[in-house]
């Protein structure tokens, strides 16, 4: 029962990371139909990005709860500015290109931030400081420290401030009406550029959080790190319904209990074949079951709610 709870935890805390990144997929997809495979390579310059200032604040006495708020919103005007810079000059002229076009460009674009955060970080991973008590608290014979509790608290927050966004303001109104139909959007006074440049601002904060907590919670930053945990994310959105705001953070959630899951029971399954090195096969064991079965995702795409 131990051992249960504490993968129910991780898988929590894995979620919340994957729903965050999620939804920046979802909803890119929701108003254009492209899928940004790039944005797994922005998570990963908002964890550099945070882990540089937060290398260059050590030793001045801040405290670290304080370093880490203000990597993280360093993170967040960078990556932002990263993604709207990605949305103008690598998507925006194939917007009207056939399919397969701003696919791999994409794919791409990923191959280049690699490569250049690669040259600017160099290629060797780097301990990410820990900022915040270390100390576990005891739940149930489970183990949880204040870093996943944050994650927790921190995913809730955003995720319940972006369906107020979508929902309830008028950029939302804007966005749920370009994915509908941008030509008569835009006759009705929305002007669908600014609104698919905002997405990918907002998609790029979420994915910033979202880097900041992974490197927080695991403690390494690195070139590659964006890589597999965007694929993963990928699933999710595909999991919950690709387009569906509540898909995806459905899908976030479900896959890192799977696959926490999975990690802390594969060896017992498999009587001991497989350790939990192998906890990736279950991201894409669920693509393909989602795929097969229901292509449409756990939560279908309904239009209306596509932003």
């Amino acid at each position: 029962m131990d051992t249960f709870i504490q993968q129910i935890i991780n898988g929590l805390v894995l979620g919340s990371v994957y729903a965050l990144v999620a939804l920046g997929y979802t909803m890119v997809y929701g108003i254009i139909n492209l899928i940004n495979f790039a944005h797994g390579e922005v998570l990963m310059v908002g964890a550099l990005t945070s882990w540089t200032v937060v290398s260059g604040l050590a030793g001045m006495g801040i405290p670290g709860w304080l370093m880490l708020l203000i990597s993280l919103m360093a993170a967040v005007v960078v990556c932002a500015a990263l993604n709207f810079a990605i949305e103008k000059i690598a998507y925006r002229p194939l917007r009207n290109a056939p399919r397969l076009a701003p696919l791999i460009t994409a794919m791409g674009m990923s191959l280049l931030l690699q490569t250049l955060a690669m040259i600017i970080w160099k290629p060797n991973p780097k301990p990410y400081p820990i900022l915040l008590p270390s100390e576990p608290f005891n739940v149930f014979g489970a183990v949880i420290n204040t870093v996943q509790i944050l994650i927790l608290v921190t995913t809730a927050v955003t995720l319940t401030g972006l369906m107020y966004l979508v929902n309830r303001t008028r950029l939302g109104r804007a966005m749920r009406a370009t994915a509908e139909n941008p030509r008569v959007a835009s006759l009705m006074g929305v002007r669908p550029d600014t609104v698919i440049s905002a997405t990918f601002i907002i998609g790029a904060a979420l994915a910033a959080l979202a880097g900041v907590m992974y490197a927080a919670n695991y403690g390494s930053v690195q070139h590659s790190m964006g890589f597999l945990p965007g694929l993963k994310a990928f699933t999710a959105a595909v999991f919950g319904g690709i387009g569906n705001l509540a898909g995806a953070m459905l899908g976030g959630v479900l896959l890192g209990l799977i696959e926490a899951l999975g990690a802390g029971y594969i060896g017992a399954i498999t009587g001991g074949v497989l350790g939990s090195q192998y906890q990736d096969i279950f991201a894409f064991i669920v693509l393909i079951l989602v795929l097969t079965l229901r292509p449409q995702g756990l939560l279908g795409e309904r239009v209306a709610d596509r932003a």
